[in-house]
């Protein structure tokens, strides 16, 4: 009876939500746009009372199991560092967070791991926020800056990390050539990302092509890469040692898109807290999270984790990692 009733609530949030979100129409326009929609969610604080630091889905164990909502997602960084093997790094690592949130990730980092982290975002609402969410001692900074124009030099870091920021992205290929070149010789990429099915080997249908339209305008997507693709572009920098090594976290992290629904039902303070505009705007979410749910359970989305090691002895300039991956 009580399962009968939460899938029946949470089909009215639905229906529901549908309404504010057809009456509320929104899409990919800039980078700006990234920034602004951040900014919001930051400064309203809502996302993180429902997410909390971790600005990005939970890993449920394979095959999965029920979890609670926020360990999953600090779990995920763990099993990241695990699949990655950066556990096997000595303390004072250097690591760029790319796309780092509210700092959540580069903390765990930092603190479980000895690594010496540094996050970019291009939201500066979130920049202050992961500030003071970071301890005093804590071997974590932040700062504002854009993936795809980092401001650091070449080889400037043991680790590049990054969660779930590629689908941001106007230009994957640029995208994946400014990480590498900031990373060291010798140095680990890691990335976990959404992306879609190859459309090259199995085009999109008739159902998928507007469900995937609506993934991409409502969370201010310009595209999804596939895995086989973005591997494909990270390799064409000539900056990879050897191939790139990839893996499909699908179903460890299936679980999330519903749990996250379920966060606004089971954590009814939100309401108080946040008022009925805080309502309405958290309720807009569900139907995207719902498409989600049903667009990476059918094999329309796949998440991706991406693993290369760059080679010891190229050159990786500016000028030559931008280049190559363009002609790509």
């Amino acid at each position: 009876m009580v399962v009968y009733f939460a899938l029946g609530l949470v089909a009215v949030l639905g229906v529901v939500g549908i309404v504010v979100y057809l009456a509320t129409p929104r899409s990919y326009e800039s980078s700006n746009t990234v920034a602004n929609s951040y900014d919001q969610w930051t400064q309203d604080g809502i996302l993180e009372f429902y997410w909390g630091e971790h600005i990005h889905l939970g890993h449920y164990g394979s095959p999965p199991r029920s979890k609670d909502f926020l360990k999953a997602k600090s779990d995920f960084v763990h099993e990241m560092v695990r699949w990655a093997d950066l556990d096997t790094l000595p303390h004072g690592t250097t690591v760029l967070d790319v796309g780092c949130g509210i700092g959540g990730s580069s903390r765990i980092l930092a603190s479980d791991y000895g690594f010496s982290t540094t996050g970019v975002t291009l939201s500066p609402q979130q920049v202050q926020r992961a500030r003071e969410l970071t301890p005093e001692g804590l071997t974590s900074q932040f700062k504002v800056d854009d993936a795809l124009d980092l401001s650091f030099p070449d080889n400037s870091f043991d680790v590049v990390w990054s969660i779930e920021a590629g689908p941001h992205m106007p230009d994957k290929a640029r995208y994946g050539a400014e990480m590498l070149r900031v990373l060291k010789p010798g140095g680990i990429l890691v990335v976990a990302d959404w992306n879609q099915r190859d459309d090259r080997r199995k085009p999109l249908n008739f159902w998928e092509k507007p469900v995937m339209r609506q993934l991409l305008d409502q969370w201010s997507h310009p595209s999804f890469s596939s895995i086989e693709g973005f591997s494909e572009q990270l390799e064409a920098t000539g900056l990879v040692d050897g191939e790139v090594t990839t893996a499909d976290w699908t179903q460890e992290t299936l679980p999330s898109w519903l749990d996250s629904i379920w966060q606004g039902i089971v954590r009814p303070k939100g309401l108080v807290m946040f008022g009925f505009g805080g309502f309405i705007k958290s309720l807009r979410e569900v139907p995207t999270m719902l498409l989600m749910r049903l667009a990476f359970g059918a094999g329309l989305c796949r998440f991706g984790m991406f693993k290369a090691r760059k080679a010891p002895t190229v050159s990786s300039s500016r000028e030559t990692a931008r280049g190559e991956a363009l002609q790509a």
